[in-house]
């Protein structure tokens, strides 16, 4: 495993070039496409990389040459870096599905801001990475390319819905990769494949470009080995953007690409929260609260300070959350009819046929779940009951989570309750599912960052299939807090290892 800053000192010194990395890449997916358990974490490569990274190397030989090397790397900041794009967010000139049938097909006109910006920073878009369908999902097996396997584990999910960029990332098939979350899924699949996954504060990333599933909740974030990996693209696509009303600047953004871990004096002066709700949980594994429980010891050894506060409103977020963003995945999906955008399904019987024959043939079983759902919580009778006292619910949390880092540095909690199950465990059992996303939607709901850590690993029994599966814990900041969350992430990483557990596995 390379991280990106080993890998821009190994292309200013010529000892590796972009394109390289890329038939790297390229080769290890087309390797990995023929074995007898694919991955499937990529769907596709573009079929211009190779020819973007060789642009990428005559810039490099030429400021090499002129000696104008460091100056051209402070300009362009991922250089000849490769990364994995989620099956959501726009590559002009490249295929957009959302891993949905009713996409098959459908090219994207133009750039996502985020890829803009990643591609005027140097980096070079690899390939999109399979997800659940329109990002709902929280194991990608609601895909209509099929599953993404977990890279420990091939029988296990990798977490979703942005399973594909984390599984890429964790099987080094990327350096970073993007995905995007409504309510945990990049946090999910971090911690499922071992890897650090950040969910910026809302409208920290740009949304342009991003198909939409839960507005007031989506948000792009950042899925890759190391904190820093996290910092340097964060550093080039955060801020205000034109085309998205919702954006906003990162304070000290520019910054975060010199990032660095707390000292002593600074982690010993922290004050850390830990939801008295979120201990008390029926559904934690006993594997998870043991990881958790050694990530607190570490922060105590440390000289942190951790408090367990009452919050009963998180108590409400699962339910929030769903009201929400169901409530407005049925609003956003209403435009793929069969007429605006996709695939049409046309017995010239009329436009009401059209339109129900279009989405019946081409959704998937959870999008119509949840379409359905929603369009149920907006029905006239319901609206009033249901979507405003949702609405309302998350207010009263936005105002509480912002009183409390009055107070405290972070909230700490585990990423998820459990490890990585296996593929088709939970795939019919809906309620299940939804409640995978127990510890990670109250941030969605509060706009807060949140960074989940691969903290350690579960014990390997037989009923996980013999092999130690990965644990994460979650650091979670007040808005704009992202520097600090990664600073205190770097300290974890420093580390390396949390009592003889490796944190990370080759």
């Amino acid at each position: 495993m390379q991280t990106i800053s080993e890998v821009i000192s190994a292309l200013k010194a010529g000892k590796i070039t972009s394109e390289q990395l890329v038939k790297q890449s390229i080769d290890t997916f087309e390797a990995d496409k023929n074995s007898s358990l694919p991955l499937n974490a990529f769907l596709e490569m573009y079929d211009d990389a190779i020819e973007k990274a060789k642009k990428a190397d005559e810039e490099i030989a030429a400021a090499r040459a002129n000696g104008t090397l460091d100056a051209l790397f402070e300009q362009k900041k991922l250089l000849g870096v490769p990364f994995a794009n989620k099956d959501n967010i726009s590559v002009r000139g490249k295929r957009l599905t959302c891993a949905s049938k009713i996409l098959e097909g459908y090219v994207a006109p133009y750039n996502a801001t985020v890829i803009n910006r990643l591609e005027d920073a140097g980096a070079i878009p690899l390939g999109r990475c399979n997800q659940d369908e329109f990002a709902m999902g929280s194991s990608t097996e609601y895909s209509v390319y099929g599953a993404t396997r977990n890279p420990i584990n091939r029988e296990y999910v990798s977490g979703g819905s942005s399973g594909g960029s984390a599984a890429a990332v964790a099987a080094n098939q990327a350096l970073f990769g993007l995905g995007t979350e409504t309510g945990g899924s990049v946090r999910l699949p971090a911690s499922y494949c071992g890897v650090y996954g950040l969910k910026p504060t809302y409208g920290v990333l740009s949304r342009w470009g991003v198909v939409a599933y839960g507005s007031s909740l989506d948000q792009v974030g950042i899925i890759a080995h190391t904190p820093r990996d996290i910092a340097a693209p964060l550093s080039v696509m955060c801020g205000v953007d034109m085309y998205d009303d919702t954006s906003a600047d990162l304070p000290d953004g520019t910054s975060l690409s010199q990032l660095t871990s707390l000292s002593a004096d600074e982690f010993a002066q922290l004050k850390i929260a830990v939801p008295k709700q979120f201990l008390e949980s029926k559904g934690m594994d006993a594997d998870v609260s043991k990881v958790f429980e050694q990530t607190r010891a570490w922060f105590e050894k440390k000289g942190a300070k951790i408090d367990v506060v009452d919050l009963p409103i998180l108590d409400a977020s699962i339910a929030s959350y769903y009201v929400i963003a169901l409530s407005e995945a049925a609003s956003n999906l209403s435009r793929f009819d069969g007429i605006r955008y996709g695939n049409r399904v046309d017995n010239g019987e009329g436009y009401d046929k059209l339109y129900v024959d279009t989405r019946s043939n081409g959704f998937g079983p959870e999008v119509k779940r949840r379409i359905i759902i929603g369009n149920y919580v907006l029905s006239e009778q319901f609206s009033g009951d249901t979507y405003k006292k949702g609405m309302s619910v998350r207010a009263r949390m936005q105002r509480e989570v912002a009183e409390l880092f009055k107070s405290y540095d972070i909230i700490l909690c585990p990423t998820c309750p459990t490890a990585a199950f296996k593929l088709g465990q939970k795939v019919d059992d809906p309620l299940e599912m939804y409640l995978s996303d127990l510890f990670t939607t109250f941030v969605n709901l509060s706009r807060i960052p949140s960074i989940s850590v691969p903290a350690g690993y579960t014990s390997g029994s037989a009923a996980q299939g013999g092999t130690p599966m990965p644990v994460g814990v979650q650091f979670a900041g007040a808005m704009f807090s992202e520097a600090k969350l990664l600073r205190i992430a770097q300290n974890w990483e420093d580390e390396h290892t949390l009592c003889g557990v490796p944190v990370k596995e080759a």
